[in-house]
């Protein structure tokens, strides 16, 4: 059994009744199961009110999707930023549906805020300390991925960041680590969700669509999130996939959304 550095103090669980619980609207992370889905980016205002049409429907309570987007390559598609924004509001107030959006740095860090409902923290920004210590002052519930060359300690390290400036509401998201195999876009550490749950008392998301990148797999993997003891899922979907402006490979549409949505209520049953 591995040792925490004496550094992961505030993260750290004391006992099984020190686990964190999150309230947003009807739904307490930490105790109700929750899927956070949507598109990878926000796209134009028609197509992006239809998704989140299509998750409201499955009685999901929370949608995701990037305004401005961190990408590999300078020339793809970075987000529609400030009007992304815009469209997410309107999704909000038309939908009820809360929102998850991510924050890259101080740029759009207020306007961020206001519109999310859960402030995320892409994989790309684990290690950023600056702006790890700038979430532990606002009033959001941020969700923090594992960078995809991580360990597991620096990634409570890095909650620690926010947790000792002051913000409690903390939800740890597995999305994949980089090993050499590169027939999936990560390998899926299955095993990192019930090790942090056994050390920390935050809730922990997994993300099968970043894990994989490929769509046939986030199914599968879903259910062995939760089966592993995931509190909730991040998957991207879509009404139309291939057309989807990011990340379409990993993709997944409505349909399949709701066979997840399925299989994760009867696998809760058994946990």
């Amino acid at each position: 059994m591995m040792n925490l550095s004496t550094d992961c103090k505030l993260v750290k669980k004391k006992n099984c009744e020190d686990a964190t619980k999150i309230k947003i609207g009807e739904t307490v992370i930490g105790q109700d199961f929750a899927i956070i889905a949507g598109p990878c980016s926000v796209e134009d205002e028609v197509t992006t009110l239809k998704i989140a049409e299509e998750i409201a429907v499955l009685d999901i309570k929370f949608f995701r999707a990037g305004a401005f987007k961190p990408r590999n390559s300078p020339y793809s598609f970075q987000g529609y930023g400030d009007k992304a924004l815009n469209i997410l509001s309107k999704v909000k107030s038309v939908s009820g549906l809360k929102i998850v959006t991510e924050v890259l740095d101080n740029d759009a860090f207020d306007a961020i805020c206001d519109v999310a409902d859960i402030v995320q923290v892409g994989a790309k920004n684990m290690g950023n300390t600056a702006l790890l210590k700038k979430l532990g002052g606002i009033n959001k519930p941020v969700l923090l991925k594992r960078g995809f060359a991580a360990k597991i300690e620096e990634f409570l390290l890095a909650a620690e960041y926010i947790l000792s400036n002051g913000n409690k509401n903390i939800i740890l998201c597995e999305r994949g680590i980089r090993t050499f195999d590169d027939f999936t876009r990560f390998t899926f550490d299955v095993a990192a969700i019930p090790t942090l749950k056994s050390f920390a008392h935050l809730p922990v998301f997994a993300d099968p669509s970043h894990a994989t990148g490929l769509r046939e797999l986030v199914t599968p993997m879903a259910k062995a999130a939760v089966v592993a003891g995931a509190d909730g899922l991040l998957i991207e979907a879509h009404i139309d996939p291939d057309k989807a402006l990011s990340d379409s490979r990993q993709t997944i549409n409505i349909d399949e959304l709701k066979n997840i949505n399925n299989k994760v209520k009867a696998l809760l049953a058994f946990r």
